[in-house]
């Protein structure tokens, strides 16, 4: 562990007059005042709470640091921010307004070095890479350098504990805003983003942190989003990351498809990919290119873990998801935590989450998951987007009012080959701007492009079996006019790659997710769902209290049983999120 010598300087009777003109200086011109007792300004309590953690003491305040921060902090009104040891500090209010709370009096230092506090500073930030943060974006070499001269006396000595100290209260604000907010603007990878975490007290948690060694670890605590899940996400990245500084894992040869019962080498290879990962315990012996049942289980589970089917059958698929190198799945892992990062501190008591390359969506109530569907999302050219909403209401036996974009590109084509495919999609074409019906035989669709389509007409399909939103759907109103519903295709969720729909996610077990909401309404029984659904026309139903819904992106998470889910990014999103990551962080 570093030591910083003692200090040789000892000129304190000057710096404690320093520090008394500094008090003077900035309780004149910095706070608020109010005519005292006997008729003299007096600085507000407020200005002064922050110097109660820690009355300044000559055993371990070094006056003269003081007016080397008070130099710093004022030359940013010239120099637009902050400057220490060559580094621009990117906190450009908070830290200025700790400093001048402080009287500009160190907040990480005494006497000897770093005091207590500071060292759990210097503590956490050297621990960011457990957050899948690199602690060097939080100035830790600089902060290191400087503290191995500590004690080297000389003219130079005050400033280099002054900018020692700057660098720990920017390094300290920047992780915090970075596990509060997340270290990418959300905005820059998923332009429809919506949800945010902001509008907490960054300058609170700093003096938290300065409290005592519970204070810090509390405020951090507060500051990582949703406990035990991202806790889970941390260990199991930590654990990969072990895998790649043990060398990661060799490649399972390609070939045939490996079936439980078949003896072969390439067998051998499995087991030991899946030895190198914990999977299975080490084995020996000559049944090792035995592909027995007892592997074929360990193959079945990890085959789920990646949301494949799970046949125990070792194809195409199982290879490619297993031969993903260690170092590509630590980034996975890095990158979805900073999705986690992203989310709000709070997404509601009752909520529904929707993971896109999960294929899932989970029902929340008051922090308990009670209902879990499989969904199915857009396609990889019509992509599901990015953000959160409000569930107000759902409707029964819905209409579907065909997209423009689905008219001129799907619906178009078909009817200039068949003027009657409308009819026989149970679709009615309209005027557009208007509920007066036309017949499609009437028109002349030959040479009609698409632009001209959606400026003369729209597409409605009436309520039916055939509809393609199904019996019901659960509307949280959108700019991108997308919503979950229910669907006449229920063979789909059989599928393990549910990509297949135009935007929209369609959920299993609609009519159930459906009586769910509505149970703190008993009028809607099960009886009355299925009378209204049968009855041929749209019925719009306010739900009892309103659900958040967010729809999300995670191509890695931890279940509630510690179970490590790993998925294929369907839309090529996570390398943006890794070069951003990999790219100096915003101010």
């Amino acid at each position: 562990m570093l030591r910083a010598r003692r200090p040789r300087s000892g000129r304190t009777a000057h710096g404690a007059v320093l520090v008394a003109f500094l008090g003077l200086l900035i309780g004149g011109c910095s706070f608020e005042t109010s005519p005292g007792a006997e008729g003299r300004d007096t600085v507000e309590p407020d200005a002064t709470r922050a110097l109660t953690w820690d009355e300044p003491s000559e055993d371990r305040d070094d006056p003269e640091v003081a007016p080397e921060i008070l130099a710093r902090v004022e030359a940013a009104q010239e120099l637009g921010r902050v400057w220490a040891a060559g580094v621009g500090l990117r906190s450009t209010e908070t830290l200025p307004s700790f400093y001048r709370e402080r009287l500009f009096a160190p907040a990480w230092l005494d006497r000897e070095g770093l005091s207590p506090a500071g060292r759990r500073v210097h503590e956490a930030i050297g621990g960011a890479g457990a957050d899948g943060l690199r602690p060097e974006d939080y100035h830790l070499r600089e902060i290191d350098s400087l503290f191995v001269r500590l004690g080297e006396g000389g003219e130079e000595e005050a400033a280099r504990r002054a900018e020692l100290d700057l660098l720990l209260t920017d390094g300290f604000l920047l992780y915090v805003s970075h596990l509060l907010h997340g270290r990418v603007e959300p905005t820059t990878i998923e332009p429809n983003w919506t949800a945010s975490r902001n509008g907490v007290d960054v300058g609170a948690i700093l003096r938290e942190g300065i409290s005592g060694e519970e204070g810090l670890a509390q405020a951090l605590a507060r500051t990582r989003p949703y406990g035990e899940r991202y806790a889970a996400m941390q260990a199991a990245m930590l654990r990969y990351q072990g895998f790649v500084e043990a060398g990661g894992w060799a490649p399972i040869p390609e070939g045939e498809t490996l079936d439980p019962g078949m003896r072969t080498p390439r067998v051998d290879a499995l087991r030991r990919r899946l030895e190198t990962s914990g999977e299975i315990p080490e084995r020996s012996g000559p049944d090792r290119d035995l592909y027995d049942e007892e592997l074929a289980e360990v193959v079945r589970s990890v085959q789920t873990r990646h949301g494949l089917q799970a046949d125990a059958r070792v194809g195409r698929l199982t290879i490619a998801a297993l031969n993903v190198p260690a170092e590509a799945r630590l980034e996975q892992l890095k990158v979805n935590l900073e999705r986690w990062r992203w989310l709000p501190a709070d997404l509601g008591d009752r909520h529904i989450l929707v993971n896109i390359p999960g294929f899932f969506a989970s029902v929340v109530d008051d922090g308990v998951e009670t209902m879990r569907l499989r969904a199915i999302v857009g396609r990889a050219y019509r992509q599901t987007p990015v953000f959160s909403g409000t569930m107000t209401y759902l409707a029964f036996a819905p209409y579907w009012n065909v997209p423009p974009g689905i008219a001129q590109n799907d619906q178009l084509p078909k009817i200039r080959e068949d003027p009657g495919y409308l009819a026989s999609q149970n679709m009615t074409l309209f005027e557009a701007g208007t509920t007066r019906r036309v017949d499609p035989a009437t028109v002349d669709w030959t040479g009609m492009t698409g632009a001209t389509f959606n400026r003369r007409f729209w597409i409605r399909q009436e309520p039916g079996p055939s509809n393609a939103l199904g019996k019901v759907k659960f509307m949280f109103p959108n700019r991108h006019n997308v919503y979950l519903h229910d669907t006449p295709a229920r063979e789909l969720f059989d599928q393990a790659a549910r990509f297949l729909s135009s935007g929209c996610i369609r959920v299993e077990r609609a009519l159930e997710l459906a009586a769910h909401l509505l149970r703190d309404d008993p009028s809607w029984t099960p009886e009355r769902i299925e009378r209204v659904v049968a009855g041929g026309r749209e019925v719009p139903v306010t739900l009892p209290r309103p659900y958040q819904v967010h729809l999300q992106y995670f191509t890695a998470w931890v279940e509630a049983d510690g179970t490590l889910q790993l998925r294929d990014d369907i839309y090529d999103r996570d390398a943006r999120v890794s070069r951003a990551l990999a790219a100096a962080p915003p101010s």
